[in-house]
């Protein structure tokens, strides 16, 4: 390609509501436009990092032997309504309707299409297994866009769906296509760790994400950097406490605290370590009759080192609050505890609750709670002594650095991460709730075994280049660079020398099929150099008059901070040792 044929726009200056790097450098590099909240335009240059994207998700697809299909964006209501989700999905899903009164969807994903396919399509378990993926444009109704195509509102992913006759072989399946992602993650040229998740609202009960690894990451990803363990912070365990539980040393005492509602404010003011305190999370779960009509509430406490986090996804595993919770009112609190919220605790209540204690709260000892008097906490709480021992103890609590690893292997890491992959095992969730069976071998229907498996097509750029900027710009891998090469010409205009080398060089990149750019704009060239820092082309070469009568031309990676002289006949050997040819 050459520059001048080419569309190259790019901007000294990011718009005011880029506040992320990469938003900020795909719009100055004239990688995307925006056309509205969440929604953009992919100019080329951007379009080129997606389809390269694309290509490699595609081969390492059809490698690992799934079929590549298309489903529409704009879908029937009634395959939604089959398993809920229309109603359930919430104001993410745009629900649209016809000129006739008939309603649709814009598809964020395509279980349901999907599952219609194989349930009148593949009928017996000799057609099985099968894996059925699309990169498609998706559409969620994000509240609040933002961060460009990190949370975009419209969105191009690839999908794939798996279909087997047994939960044995959809393990087998789901295997295959989690090779499938570290092969493709592998080539995108990325650091990546591939960490256990929790499936959240499409279901399944074995899943994990793809995270790049980015200090401006929204995700925490806790990993042991001694052996493969590694979870999102969601999914993430540590080790059980280990030991007896210390012998109580401290006389129980009510102590003043006057205006010191939080667990740090009073392990200051005693002057101990906040890992003393114990908060203590007031939640509520409700029990509806037929109609929706509340029947009763009931209140439930749950204690937590001071120092420690309540993980939702945990304590909604709980029993009884596995149906779901949510956190008590105000009337509630004082109803049960007497007290205002930041002086509450387990000791004196008006009304029994439900105590659900954190492992780690059950081996204290002479700890500090609330008092359930405003201004007052107690010290020296002990277990066994003060109170019960607790019926309910369960892991409630976001892991912290350090912690033991489960596998006993080492201590904890955190670091951050961007998710731009998602593997599930789906399990019969969706082919039983839309009834999509097939033949199996005892003659008898049986319901679909099913995995699910999705790459941010057009996040992953995104993600790319908050792993990989500087001061100057974009640092593109490689495998997804808008160009592997760009010549630049120094006067190409004026000198014949310099055309003729460039024009040459040019012609043998191509040749050898490498993605080449030769930028004969004739433009200044700080100019020129700022552009291609800017939009992060990895390898450049300067071909220069002066250079040439010197018999050199002047190469230079991205990521280096000084161009370095190279052979004028040499160049070539030069630049297919650095790209692996």
């Amino acid at each position: 390609m050459k520059a001048s044929q080419f569309f190259i726009s790019t901007f000294k200056e990011a718009p005011a509501d880029a506040e992320v790097v990469s938003h900020k450098l795909m719009m100055r590099a004239g990688l995307i436009k925006r056309l509205g909240a969440g929604v953009y335009n992919y100019m080329p240059m951007g379009l080129r990092v997606i389809r390269k994207v694309e290509a490699i998700v595609r081969e390492e697809m059809n490698r690992a032997g799934a079929v590549e299909i298309s489903m529409p964006v704009v879908q029937p209501a009634e395959l939604w309504q089959e398993t809920g989700r229309f109603e359930k999905m919430g104001p993410e899903l745009l629900r649209i309707q016809d000129r006739h009164g008939r309603d649709f969807v814009i598809q964020p994903t395509s279980e349901e299409v999907v599952t219609d396919i194989a349930r009148q399509e593949l009928r017996s378990h000799k057609q099985l297994p099968k894996n059925l993926y699309q990169i498609q444009t998706k559409f969620r109704d994000e509240r609040r866009p933002r961060f460009g195509l990190m949370r975009g509102r419209e969105f191009i992913m690839k999908d794939a769906y798996s279909f087997d006759k047994s939960r044995d072989a959809a393990q087998l399946s789901y295997q295959n296509m989690r090779q499938a992602y570290q092969q493709i993650f592998d080539r995108f040229g990325l650091r990546y760790r591939a960490v256990r998740a929790d499936s959240g609202a499409i279901g399944g009960d074995l899943s994990e994400e793809f995270q790049v690894i980015a200090a401006t990451g929204e995700d925490a990803i806790v990993y042991c950097p001694d052996s493969d363990y590694a979870a999102n912070l969601e999914k993430a365990e540590a080790l059980a406490p280990a030991g007896e539980r210390p012998a109580a040393t401290v006389a129980l005492t009510q102590t003043a605290t006057p205006g010191k509602s939080t667990c740090p404010d009073v392990a200051e003011l005693l002057g101990v370590p906040l890992s003393t305190t114990v908060k203590s999370l007031v939640l509520a779960t409700d029990e509806l009759d037929d109609k929706g009509i509340l029947v009763k509430s009931q209140v439930w406490l749950l204690l937590l080192r001071g120092d420690h986090d309540m993980n939702e996804i945990k304590v909604a595993k709980v029993p009884g609050l596995d149906a779901g919770f949510r956190f008590a009112t105000q009337a509630e609190i004082e109803t049960h505890f007497g007290c205002k919220p930041g002086y509450l605790g387990p000791l004196n209540l008006l009304q029994p609750v439900n105590l659900v204690v954190d492992r780690d709260v059950a081996v204290m000892a002479d700890w500090i709670c609330g008092a359930n008097v405003e201004g007052f906490h107690m010290i020296g709480v002990n277990w066994g002594r003060d109170l019960p021992e607790p019926a309910v103890i369960a892991d409630l609590r976001n892991v912290v650095a350090g912690d033991l690893s489960p596998d006993g292997k080492g201590a904890l890491s955190i670091e951050r991460g961007i998710e731009v992959g998602h593997v599930f095992y789906l399990g019969d969730k969706y082919s039983k709730a839309m009834n999509a069976t097939f033949l199996a071998e005892n003659g008898k229907p049986a319901f679909f075994e099913m995995g699910c498996y999705g790459i941010g097509v057009t996040r992953l750029p995104a993600a790319a280049i908050e792993q990989n900027h500087d001061e100057r710009g974009i640092i593109w891998p490689d495998a997804i660079a808008p160009f592997t090469v760009v010549l630049c010409p120094i006067g190409m205009a004026r000198s014949e020398a310099v055309q003729a080398t460039a024009g040459a060089l040019y012609d043998a990149l191509i040749a050898l099929g490498v993605d080449v750019i030769l930028d004969d704009r004739d433009e200044r060239l700080g100019a020129m150099l700022a552009d291609w820092e800017l939009i992060g082309v990895p390898h450049r070469v300067v071909i220069s008059d002066r250079g040439l009568k010197e018999g050199t031309v002047e190469y230079q990676h991205r990521r280096e901070t000084e161009a370095s002289k190279v052979a004028q006949d040499g160049i070539l050997d030069h630049l297919k040792a650095r790209l692996g040819l």
